[in-house]
């Protein structure tokens, strides 16, 4: 049995360090890691499987020898140094942005649209995190009633914006109770003019807004979904809309999910009843014992969890439901390794030009 060289960029992140448990526990079977990072994360030791690994800095020539590469450092990092992975003969999955759109990237969700690996040209993306929870638990949905349209609110935790924000936030609560007032560098997003405190306040911005009034993040959502469901990101065959907010949650993202079927025969106990089989998915939906999904009880779970199943009383063939998931796991460490070990399962961990 062939066992692979595997690189983490990004290693020591909060993704990526979630990345090294994730392939710990992962049936992909493992030659040798090496945890790459930055400059000034070098020289620091981790461990994989028991193993102490020491950190090394990122460079062209890091991935000399490697099979596959699992990446979480960053959009410009991944634009920098993925395709020189893939020169050297790596097969890469990213977690950034900075390759979901491009036309030859898959887009992929394990379960979904797995599919799509086989035409990969050495570069997966894994999906935005609200993005993959919400069509994770949509898909059932899609695959027996078709969908319409889509209306998303989303509840985003802020280890979504990364360590320095999480960290700004919880000191921005104790200023607070302690009766002081909290400073704010980082959110909505560090590269806008103005930042606001997120501690007992809710941010509906994340990322930067684009000429149209929305923001981003709301974008990625929107044509992330086109292009998961319908292979085009401009596709006309589900209208698909978004507000994204910022919350003062540490993990896990809270999304309510207004979906219209094609199918006008689609009843609430049958949508129950396909997610509920749904692989991947755990149904938490009791309003009488008042059980549904929430941040602090999905946080450190692999699954997507979904409840508040409802008709909409005005609409016939519109429905409501509650969606949560750990942003850092599912939403991103999870799925990433998942795609490697699909790719290792169907022999495609090889970049084109390589193939025999």
């Amino acid at each position: 049995m062939k066992k692979y060289v595997v690189a983490i960029l990004g290693a020591t992140g909060a993704v990526g360090q979630r990345l090294i448990s994730e392939l710990e526990h992962s049936q992909i079977p493992v030659a040798k890691v090496k945890l790459l990072a930055s400059k000034r994360s070098a020289g620091k030791k981790l461990t994989f499987n028991n193993q102490e690994v020491t950190v090394e800095e990122a460079q062209p020539d890091s991935f000399t020898g490697v099979d596959l590469v699992l990446s979480s450092a960053g959009g410009s990092v991944s634009k920098k140094l993925l395709p020189e992975a893939v020169k050297r003969g790596a097969v890469c999955v990213d977690n950034t942005s900075a390759f979901r759109m491009e036309e030859d990237v898959p887009l992929v969700i394990p379960g979904v649209n797995e599919q799509q690996l086989q035409y990969h040209h050495g570069i997966i993306a894994n999906p935005n995190c609200s993005t993959i929870q919400m069509v994770a638990a949509l898909y059932p949905v899609y695959q027996r009633w078709g969908i319409e349209q889509i209306i998303v609110s989303t509840y985003q935790a802020v280890s979504g914006a990364g360590q320095s924000a999480w960290n700004e936030m919880l000191q921005q609560a104790q200023a607070i109770l302690n009766k002081q007032k909290p400073t704010a560098n980082i959110l909505p997003t560090a590269a806008d003019v103005k930042h606001y405190p997120l501690a007992f306040n809710l941010l509906p911005q994340i990322d930067v807004f684009e000429d149209d009034g929305y923001t981003h993040e709301e974008w990625k959502m929107i044509h992330e979904t086109k292009k998961i469901l319908c292979n085009d990101q401009d596709s006309p065959k589900i209208k698909v809309t978004a507000t994204c907010v910022r919350v003062p949650v540490e993990i896990g993202h809270g999304e309510s999910v207004y979906f219209v079927v094609e199918d006008k025969g689609a009843s609430v106990p049958e949508i129950q009843a396909e997610i509920a089989k749904t692989s991947g998915l755990i149904l938490q939906d009791n309003p009488q014992q008042q059980l549904y999904p929430q941040p602090l009880t999905a946080a450190g779970k692999r699954e997507t969890f979904v409840g508040r199943i409802r008709p909409d009383q005005e609409n016939n063939g519109a429905f409501q439901m509650w969606v949560v998931a750990d942003n850092l796991l599912k939403g991103a460490a999870s799925n990433t390794v998942a795609i490697a070990e699909c790719l290792v399962r169907d022999h495609l961990v090889q970049v084109p030009n390589n193939k025999a």
